[in-house]
């Protein structure tokens, strides 16, 4: 591992600047090594740097302990029954529940590049703390970057694959858009330089950068990206310097979000998704054999998903992906047989209710339609999340089964389709 990795692992933040817990010999003998990433470190680092913040434990061995054994849990399909509460075991954050579909990076970086404003290097941040908690929406104030139509265009499909995004509804998404600016860089730019502080979060859209980190006095390259991607998180999430240079090969556009604004929407986000999610399913019947924590798990799995009015959420006969739990909004369940084109109504959802499950649960094609009535906002749970987290509530969910074909035969008769396997 090079030093980037012990910047980022091996360090800790008491009242003032990091202090390192390796000697300058253990970072002299394990830096001649080859320089080497292991496969899913940067997902998993992440995943588990962001759980640290949003938590706050009081006992950050224990919690470690408790949350990397809640992923080898998740990894090998078994259940873990522990209990969350402060200072236990947090659930993976939701975006990392997902394929990585970007590329983020492997170690973090950058400072400003011709920003819209010019600023200052920012220097002492490490001592800076940032609790979701305490913030609150009055606190952080709008940021708006003016954008043409077709600079929106393009910053929407640079972002549109970024994991950290996930997490966010569409509302959030127009304020991250709105917060980013653009900046332009020409062959050699460094976009952030080792040892910087971090003021600012990157999205890529355009051109090729090389990663070096300084090694043995030399600077080494340890990765690229070319034309996708994202950068510079990780030291806004820990208050540590840039753990590496990346340096503009040719002309290209990235797009930048400062400090402030990174916290404020993308780690406070999170926290509030979490705590909403947790606060709908404990008032979902379905989820009541389950503990604090795995409630916690299936929250952190969810995704925000918004629908107009007399919008199709799901149709009848379609492949079931998905199951979802309102937020907001009430919904209308429709079902068609094979003796009448009509729809008929079977009942409506509103707040705390949930479908889906059935397809998911029989391996069946979807066996009615569901409607938005007025703007509706669901909380999304895919498949294999359902299989993972859901096991405790299967039983539940197949006697349900039973009380789905008695209400469809008070309707329909017995010409009603098959809901078993």
């Amino acid at each position: 591992a090079s030093q980037t990795m012990f910047r980022l692992c091996f360090s800790k933040k008491k009242q003032g600047p990091t202090q390192s817990l390796l000697s300058t010999d253990d970072i002299e003998i394990m830096s001649k090594k080859e320089v080497k990433i292991p496969a899913g470190f940067k997902e998993l680092l992440q995943e588990y740097t962001v759980s640290v913040l949003r938590d706050d434990p009081a006992d950050l061995l224990a919690y470690s302990a408790t949350y990397f054994q809640s992923r080898l849990h998740e990894r090998d399909g078994t259940t873990n029954s522990n209990s969350a509460g402060k200072g236990g075991a947090p659930a993976p954050a939701s975006y990392a529940q997902e394929d990585d579909a970007d590329e983020e990076s492997d170690i973090d970086d950058m400072p400003p590049v011709k920003a819209p404003a010019p600023r200052g290097r920012r220097r002492g941040v490490a001592a800076e703390s940032f609790d979701p908690e305490k913030e609150d929406d009055a606190s952080v104030p709008k940021v708006f970057h003016e954008k043409t139509a077709e600079q929106k265009a393009r910053l929407n499909l640079a972002v549109k694959d970024i994991l950290l995004f996930r997490c966010l509804d569409d509302e959030q998404m127009t304020d991250i858009i709105d917060a980013m600016f653009e900046v332009k860089v020409e062959n050699g730019d460094k976009v952030i330089k080792q040892g910087d502080d971090g003021d600012n979060f990157y999205v890529i859209e355009s051109g090729q950068y090389d990663v070096y980190v300084i090694i043995n006095g030399v600077d080494t390259k340890v990765g690229s990206y070319d034309g996708a991607g994202s950068f510079g998180e990780l030291a806004l999430m820990y208050n540590t310097p840039r753990a590496a240079t990346i340096q503009a090969q040719g002309s290209g556009i990235v797009w930048a979000m400062t400090r402030e604004t990174f916290r404020s929407i993308i780690l406070r986000k999170a926290f509030q998704k979490r705590q909403m999610y947790e606060s709908l399913l404990e008032h979902v019947p379905l989820l009541k054999e389950l503990n604090a924590y795995e409630r916690t798990n299936i929250a952190d799995a969810l995704r925000s998903r918004a629908y107009e009015p007399n919008s199709k959420i799901i149709g009848q006969g379609e492949v079931g992906t998905e199951m979802y739990f309102i937020e907001e909004g009430r919904v209308r369940i429709t079902m068609t047989t094979e003796d009448t084109q009509n729809e008929t109504e079977l009942t409506q959802l509103e707040k705390g209710a949930y479908f889906g499950e059935l397809a998911l649960l029989t391996k069946h094609p979807r066996a009615a339609s569901v409607y938005s009535m007025e703007r509706t906002k669901v909380a999304v749970l895919d498949v294999g999340s359902f299989e993972r987290l859901l096991g405790p509530c299967l039983e539940i969910m197949q006697r349900n089964v039973d009380a789905y074909e008695v209400q469809l035969k008070s309707v329909f008769g017995n010409k009603v389709p098959e809901l078993r396997k």
